[in-house]
């Protein structure tokens, strides 16, 4: 039964015919080269869908390209977005071309994101202070989960609140009583990738069928205009 926490079905329609993972691979050998094509292999190995940060409501786009450059750089393909109408400020990218590997998906409603995550088997754990909160440090990660991330200002919704499974929190020892959301998601991203690691045989846990398909997704994504590329191949 096909993983759905995955999120690419492997076929490819191009030039009007359906192309697997595989041929796609083929394909696009001869536009990268073999050092592309093994940071691919490399980074495929390292990835995982069962763990998903999502931003609900963030204003500042500075912010959410910074947690996804951190989801990106500890291997986590899948995010996230809720964006619930605010107006949001304007940021210089910082992803550094991270979210051209992640796999990104947008929603108008928390309620709607929540309950897709939980019908494919999330935990969903909400970044929050309260009394209910347990500390990260409690939470079992080698269960598929979402971690999600609020607000600036107000943090996550009484939607969010409603819907998590479980509020959490990172301890801290100082006066103030939260991180910059951006550092709160790097804190947290590198705490489950540790756990991952110390309780599982290793964080990237992706089949071999589903490797395949995300190095051709890779390999597409390494070229500006591969369709067409793929085209003209096939025409010869």
């Amino acid at each position: 039964m096909r993983n759905e926490r995955f999120p690419h079905l492997g076929q490819y329609e191009i030039g009007g015919k359906t192309l697997s993972a595989a041929t796609i691979l083929e394909l696009m050998k001869p536009f990268l080269t073999p050092e592309r094509q093994e940071r691919i292999r490399q980074a495929v190995e390292l990835r995982t869908c069962n763990v998903v940060p999502v931003l609900e409501n963030i204003y500042d786009r500075g912010n959410i390209s910074a947690v996804l450059r951190s989801a990106e750089a500890m291997g986590y393909q899948c995010a996230h977005v809720i964006e619930l109408g605010e107006k949001f400020k304007s940021a210089n990218r910082v992803t550094q071309g991270a979210d051209k590997w992640l796999d990104v998906r947008k929603w108008k409603s928390t309620v709607e994101c929540t309950r897709e995550l939980k019908r494919l088997g999330y935990q969903v754990l909400a970044t929050h202070l309260d009394q209910n909160a347990k500390p990260i440090g409690e939470m079992d990660f080698t269960k598929p989960t979402a971690i999600v991330f609020g607000n600036e200002k107000e943090g996550i919704s009484k939607e969010m609140i409603e819907e998590a499974d479980q509020t959490i929190i990172i301890p801290m020892n100082g006066f103030v009583q939260s991180y910059n959301i951006s550092v709160a998601a790097a804190i947290s991203l590198y705490h489950i990738y540790m756990e991952r690691t110390r309780h599982l045989p290793k964080h990237g846990d992706l089949t071999e069928e589903e490797k395949l398909i995300l190095r051709a997704e890779f390999s597409l994504r390494s070229s500006q205009n591969p369709e067409k590329l793929l085209e003209e191949v096939l025409k010869r």
